[in-house]
């Protein structure tokens, strides 16, 4: 049951997503339903191949929709012009920038674009919506360094410091934790986590590291071969969705730690 201070962000109803061509129609997933809050940290999980990008890419508004429902504040998702989806959505992905000379203030203004006026010009406003994003983050120290000297996992941040210095309601992330060692992974997903709380803000993640997911995330989608699954973790657990995420051969569920092992 939702509490009085909360309200649904982003919604699919019945969502089918793949291709189409002029001759063929290919359904990568059908029968997709959610309602993400505000507030909540929620990860999208499944085997390799099984959709996830072409999930997240349909949900950014960058591939469309085969069928169902997309909506965004409770305005369908492609009648949102450009412009206005730029203030609302935020997106995070793995792709290389090509602006790593910029230092990393200016990396992270650049999420103030959907505001500025044509000329670009930050106001006083705009510093300190980017120096907040930079604290954060915890990053205010790394302000005056050029994006190419710095980590990948300093990297992460920032790019994640841009999407919350772009405000919107929600931000969705591409594998944010793709390159990155075990350290900086938990780091990351449990800084996304801290930011929920924080802004209330919601972020939607997709991500291998399904035993980090379901010890942080509020709610968790996860993507199988016939049918897509929205829940708590604690409740995907105990119904049996993880056991049968993967073929049963090398690893297997454990539902006591929570946790995927090796088979010995």
């Amino acid at each position: 049951m939702k509490t009085a201070n909360q309200h649904t962000i982003l919604k699919a109803e019945q969502l089918s997503i793949g291709y189409k061509t002029k001759k063929k129609e290919t359904v990568i997933s059908d029968n997709i339903n959610f309602e993400l809050e505000n507030g909540q940290l929620i990860g999208l999980v499944g085997a390799n191949g099984i959709g996830k990008s072409t999930l997240l890419r349909t949900l950014i508004s960058v591939q469309p929709k085969l069928s169902g429902n997309i909506l965004l504040n409770n305005q369908a998702l492609e009648s949102i012009s450009a412009s206005k989806l730029a203030t609302q959505l935020s997106i995070v992905l793995t792709e290389a920038i090509t602006s790593k000379n910029l230092s990393v203030f200016e990396l992270i203004a650049l999420g103030r674009q959907p505001y500025t006026n044509w000329i670009g010009n930050l106001s006083n406003e705009d510093i300190r919506i980017v120096n907040n994003a930079l604290a954060q983050v915890n990053i205010p120290d790394l302000k005056d360094k050029k994006c190419y000297e710095l980590s990948d996992g300093q990297l992460q941040k920032v790019m994640i410091a841009r999407a919350l210095a772009q405000d919107t309601d929600i931000i969705i992330l591409d594998e944010p934790t793709t390159h990155l060692d075990m350290y900086h992974k938990a780091y990351i997903l449990k800084l996304l986590q801290k930011l929920t709380k924080d802004t209330k803000k919601t972020i939607l993640f997709s991500s291998h590291e399904i035993d980090l997911a379901i010890q942080l995330c509020d709610k968790m989608i996860v993507m199988q071969k016939d049918s897509v699954v929205f829940d708590e973790p604690c409740n995907l657990i105990s119904n049996g969705v993880f056991e049968s995420l993967f073929p049963g051969d090398l690893i297997k569920f454990d539902n006591t730690s929570g946790c995927f092992r090796v088979k010995k």
